[in-house]
C-alpha cells in the first residue's frame, strides 16, 4: 500500500473527503517527524513504537575493491511493532 492507496482507504472508512485525508495524514507524518528529530518516542499503543537510535561508528568493507572504509555514526529510526501489529501480520501469513 502506497500513500494514495491509504489516503483512499482512510477516507472511505471514514466517510471523510480525500483532500481532508491527505491533509490530516500529512500534518500526523508531520507531527511523527518533528518529534522524532526531537529524540522523542512516539508510540501507538496496540500499532507499535518509533524510536531514535544511536548506531555507532564501525569499520566495513567496499563490495568491489575490498577495501576498508570507515562508516561514521549516525542516528536511525527504529519501529518496534506492537502485539495487536504482531498478531494481525501473522494471521494474515497464515491465510495465504
Amino acid at each position: 500500500m502506497n500513500k494514495s492507496e491509504l489516503i483512499a482507504t482512510v477516507a472511505a472508512k471514514a466517510n471523510a473527503s480525500k483532500a481532508a485525508t491527505s491533509t490530516i495524514i500529512d500534518v500526523a507524518m508531520e507531527a511523527i517527524t518533528e518529534a522524532l528529530a526531537r529524540g522523542e518516542n512516539v508510540q501507538f499503543v496496540g500499532f507499535g513504537t518509533f524510536s531514535v537510535q544511536e548506531r555507532k561508528a564501525r569499520t566495513g568493507r567496499n563490495p568491489q575493491t575490498g577495501k576498508e572504509m570507515k562508516i561514521p555514526a549516525k542516528k536511525v529510526v527504529r519501529f518496534r511493532p506492537g502485539a495487536a501489529l504482531s498478531a494481525a501480520a501473522n494471521r494474515a501469513k497464515k491465510k495465504k
